[in-house]
């Protein structure tokens, strides 16, 4: 074989190493990603709780360490200033089952009570949502989700 062509394996193989480590570190610092995110609202009826159900799924490489929800009515002060990731850091969890590689399913369901009802806007609604990885890399989505209170 002669030195050039020795020479232009040798760089290949190296721009290759290097493009495949870069490749891998690049997709360990995604965050996680949400998909499929849907929310239900039940008005209460006839002495009986209605209900608020959100469900998505989230993948995360490292891990699903939480999902934090927050349902917020369109018409108050978030809809100018949208909650932040602190925000949400006190917000109710949902409960995650594993659904695959690197992938779980998240649901949060809550009762409502008629003066909860009664007492809540009409109209639309929006889902707050943070997802935090187990390597902490987190993903706040201030409108994963809507439903509508009528």
């Amino acid at each position: 074989m002669s030195r050039r062509i020795a020479l232009s394996v040798v760089a290949g193989a190296v721009v290759l190493a290097g493009a495949g480590a870069f490749a891998l570190a690049y997709a360990g610092d995604q965050p996680p990603a949400l998909a499929h995110s849907t929310a239900h609202y039940t008005a209460p009826e006839g002495g009986r709780d209605g209900s608020f159900t959100f469900t998505t799924e989230v993948k995360a490489s490292s891990g699903v360490k939480n999902l934090r929800v927050l349902a917020w009515p369109a018409n108050s002060s978030l809809a100018k200033k949208p909650p932040t990731a602190k925000d949400m850091a006190g917000a109710e969890r949902a409960t995650c089952k594993p659904a695959g590689k690197d992938t779980v399913r998240c649901a949060y369901t809550t009762g409502v009570t008629g003066t909860e009802a009664a007492s809540s806007p009409r109209g639309p609604w929006h889902v707050a949502v943070l997802a935090t990885a187990t390597d902490g890399t987190t993903t706040l989505d201030t409108k994963a989700a809507g439903f509508n209170v009528g």
